[in-house]
């Protein structure tokens, strides 16, 4: 008996040739499309009973969310990931997600096919020691790198994360402190005191450092100071 699935993969080409392969065997696929902002709502829209998730980056993180919406609001559906040459966090991931497997991009027809059925029996649909492997990181995780961009973000006020801001933007003293509506001797020890925080002897330094560690990017942007009434 033929299973009722989806194909969704970042490649169309791919996707269309998997579900034509899978109809000649008999399988009932009911789209093929590349992921989307509604990928997820396009499978729980149809509620197949497998869906075929191409990824080009299991590890990344936020990969797998389609999975979690997937599987919160259509549990019944087996998700199985199709993806590159997988590492065991690649695979955690998946399966941390609520995936029922995971499929190699490379894979004959047939090893797509017995994943398939395999998900669809509620078995796990991986190679065993693949699994052991994904099993072993949501045991015992690696130990994320240091980000040190947050680091450094978490040593300084809000108020000394906007100097720094407007450090970075080009602005001098007085402007800053025009910006924030303190006097420029406080926006002058602001400054020094975020230079000091960070372990630098220019304000140019600082805006480098801020720059290269992504701090910038996490920073809330400096509010326009209330209008004079």
């Amino acid at each position: 008996m033929g299973v009722r699935l989806m194909v969704v993969d970042d490649h169309r080409l791919l996707a269309e040739a998997l579900a034509s392969a899978l109809k000649l065997r008999g399988h009932r696929v009911l789209a093929a499309a590349a992921p989307a902002v509604g990928a997820a709502d396009l499978v729980i829209s149809r509620a197949p009973e497998v869906c075929l998730l191409g990824t080009a980056a299991p590890a990344e993180p936020g990969n797998f969310d389609p999975v979690v919406k997937i599987k919160r609001e259509r549990p019944q559906v087996a998700v199985v990931v199709l993806g590159p040459v997988p590492s065991p966090r690649g695979i955690a991931a998946a399966f941390a997600a609520g995936a029922s497997g995971y499929v190699r991009h490379d894979e004959r027809i047939e090893g797509v096919e017995r994943a398939i059925m395999k998900a669809r029996a509620g078995e796990a649909a991986v190679a065993p020691q693949l699994l052991q492997g994904a099993f072993g990181e949501l045991l015992n995780p690696a130990a994320q790198p240091d980000d040190e961009g947050q680091r450094l973000l978490q040593m300084l006020t809000p108020r000394e994360v906007e100097v720094l801001v407007r450090v970075a933007d080009g602005e001098d003293t007085r402007l800053i402190a025009a910006g924030m509506g303190i006097a420029p001797s406080t926006a002058r020890t602001h400054v020094q005191r975020v230079l000091m925080k960070l372990g630098v002897g220019s304000r140019l330094e600082a805006a480098a450092l801020a720059a290269r560690t992504g701090l910038l990017d996490r920073a809330t942007p400096p509010s326009p100071p209330d209008p004079k009434p």
